[in-house]
């Protein structure tokens, strides 16, 4: 199942807009690159930036349907660096 509000954005079709941590360390162990990090200046949330593509879609659709499938190291260490980089910003 995907969520529909990550799919569609408001402000541009070729980003893709995230706040899901999970799913942005899944992509990018799956090699896709985070164009920006917005970051609310009253929120203690993160929004992830992506470039859309198809297989990011493809990805993301997969991600939300459970069927997903993720060297589980390779996913462990893309969620410490996104973490580092979402920290050292």
């Amino acid at each position: 199942m995907i969520k529909k509000q990550e799919l569609l954005s408001t402000e541009d079709e070729s980003f893709f807009r995230t706040f899901d941590l999970g799913l942005t360390a899944a992509l990018v162990a799956l090699e896709e690159t985070i164009d920006a990090i917005d970051k609310g200046p009253r929120s203690n949330k993160a929004e992830f930036v992506f470039k859309r593509t198809v297989s990011l879609e493809q990805i993301v659709a997969e991600y939300w349907d459970y069927d997903l499938a993720i060297e589980p190291q390779s996913y462990f260490n893309a969620l410490k660096a996104v973490k580092n980089r979402l920290y050292s910003s």
